[in-house]
């Protein structure tokens, strides 16, 4: 994992790192044993991400994984790019797979020198709209890998920030705890 905070203490911005960009059907994934991204599944024809999808590093979510971002930027990043970014708000949500559900929420943000969306604050500053569609697409995009991804609420940056903060501790812990395994102690 790229080792960096999740936080510009100096910005105030996220630090997201884009594994997929706007526009494609591949999904990628950063592979920790290679220290590589590698590709991790295909859309099916006609879908796309529609804008760049990531993740925060030195988080941990409820599913395991680095807490997942969408960025709206004016054009499309590339794999592996580091960008900040302000949160605008965050879709809580549930997936559900092998009838075993976690949390999966999915934080929004504005990269922090985007020209066309440089006015959004918050969540609500984005047509309802366009939101519906971002919520119907991960609806979607979960279909088509057999699980199910249900809605729970649209909310600010404060909450977004907060389950940044949560997912920061989380990832601290799971470190602490790998460490604690990997050293024996000298009697």
């Amino acid at each position: 994992m790229i080792d960096l905070n999740a936080l510009n203490e100096e910005s105030g911005h996220v630090n997201a790192i884009i594994d997929t960009p706007k526009g494609s059907r591949n999904k990628f994934k950063y592979d920790e044993k290679v220290g590589m991204f590698k590709l991790g599944g295909v859309l099916p024809s006609g879908a796309i991400f529609p804008f760049d999808f990531g993740y925060i590093p030195s988080t941990m979510a409820g599913d395991g994984d680095p807490l997942d971002i969408l960025i709206l930027m004016d054009d499309p990043a590339f794999v592996g790019c580091l960008v900040p970014a302000k949160l605008i708000g965050v879709i809580e949500a549930e997936q559900t797979e092998d009838q075993e559900t976690t949390r999966n929420d999915r934080l929004i943000a504005v990269a922090a020198d985007s020209r066309n969306h440089s006015h959004v604050r918050f969540l609500g500053d984005l047509n309802n709209n366009l939101v519906h569609e971002i919520e119907r697409f991960f609806i979607s995009y979960n279909e088509t890998k057999g699980k199910k991804f249900e809605i729970l609420g649209r909310f600010g940056p404060d909450r977004a920030l907060a389950l940044i903060d949560s997912g920061v501790t989380q990832f601290k812990r799971s470190r602490r705890r790998a460490n604690g395994s990997n050293h024996k102690t000298k009697r």
